[in-house]
């Protein structure tokens, strides 16, 4: 296992897991520097206060070792889950979003079958023309929210529709959100604020989908979320599965807040994660996908498109890792 990474105890005096370390860890800092005057201003008091100096560096140390395992421990949790879900909306553009949208989603799937994980549809909604209004998707993988965790965020597509019949091009977009499952969240949610309501589940899947309300629709009536789920065959699973979702949505909330407080201090960042950064642009004439965040662009677009997005994954990984951004907190000037 790997070192912890190191920390600025200054930067986790808010935090609760570790605020009181930091504040022994500030009182033991004074009290060195009170040691060391002392050793300037007497020489008398040398031996005394080196040994003094020394035991405050002894107890320092064990401090940062605490704070970084804490620390490390519960941002390895938050990271890196190995279940996922996937969602889609279709954004500005009319059919042409939704069918971009549903695009996105079945390249995000066809990528989770070569690394072998798990997928599962939990809703979909479809637009009159086809394509996807909204669609969310349970991934089950290892480290499936590590490789996809810099998607969520605008997708922008540049492309003549099949519709169009003077050759325009249309830009389109649809939102992603990759919404990890955590197994133990800190996320409490009081029961008074959630209002349910049942339904008859549509589609396939036998005589009793449409007879009975197994459909289960949450909405968490403080934030105005909602969340729906119809894929398992009882109401009380898709319950279930639906508080699951909501927990990771108003997670994802709390985590976009505190990744926007902090990056104002941040020296470089790929995007707060917010669903409402433009983060890419796929410009189907050119054969051209434009990463904004990294001013990195690709070719070979229909290959992509059938799931054949590792390279785009890995330099966001590699960029986040070496801190090789060419922005700070936002995204740059996108390609027109």
């Amino acid at each position: 296992m790997s070192e912890p990474a190191k920390i600025n105890p200054d930067d986790y005096a808010d935090d609760r897991r570790v605020s009181y370390l930091v504040v022994e860890w500030k009182r033991l800092t004074q009290a060195e520097i009170d040691a060391q005057e002392l050793l300037e201003v007497d020489p008398a008091m040398k031996e005394l206060a080196e040994k003094e100096i020394a035991d405050i560096n002894v107890q320092k140390e064990t401090l940062m070792k605490d704070m970084e395992r804490i620390v490390g421990s519960g941002e390895q949790e938050r990271e890196w889950p190995n279940e996922i879900v996937l969602e889609v909306r279709a954004g500005v553009g009319g059919d042409e979003a939704s069918l971009f949208s549903e695009e996105l989603a079945g390249m995000y799937l066809r990528y989770a079958e070569s690394r072998g994980w798990k997928t599962k549809s939990l809703d979909e909604s479809r637009s009159a023309q086809g394509g996807y209004k909204e669609a969310q998707f349970e991934i089950k993988g290892e480290d499936c929210y590590r490789a996809l965790r810099f998607e969520t965020g605008v997708h922008r597509v540049q492309r003549v529709p099949e519709t169009e019949k003077a050759g325009r091009i249309h830009t389109s977009t649809a939102s992603v959100a990759i919404l990890p499952i955590y197994k133990r969240s800190k996320i409490v949610i009081n029961p008074g604020d959630i209002e349910i309501e049942f339904s008859r589940s549509g589609g396939a899947g036998g005589q009793n989908v449409n007879k009975v309300e197994t459909a289960v629709r949450l909405i968490h009536k403080p934030t105005g979320i909602d969340v729906r789920c119809t894929s398992e065959r009882s109401q009380q699973q898709n319950r279930e599965k639906a508080m699951q979702l909501l927990v990771s949505r108003l997670q994802q909330m709390k985590n976009e807040e505190e990744d926007r407080a902090r990056s104002a201090d941040r020296k470089s960042q790929v995007g707060t994660g917010d669903r409402s950064e433009k983060i890419r642009t796929y410009n189907f004439p050119q054969d051209r996908i434009t990463d904004h965040r990294i001013r990195q662009s690709w070719s070979n677009i229909e290959g992509v498109m059938a799931g054949r997005i590792g390279p785009i994954l890995e330099a966001l990984d590699k960029a986040e890792t070496e801190g090789d951004l060419a922005v700070e907190g936002g995204v740059v000037a996108e390609d027109d």
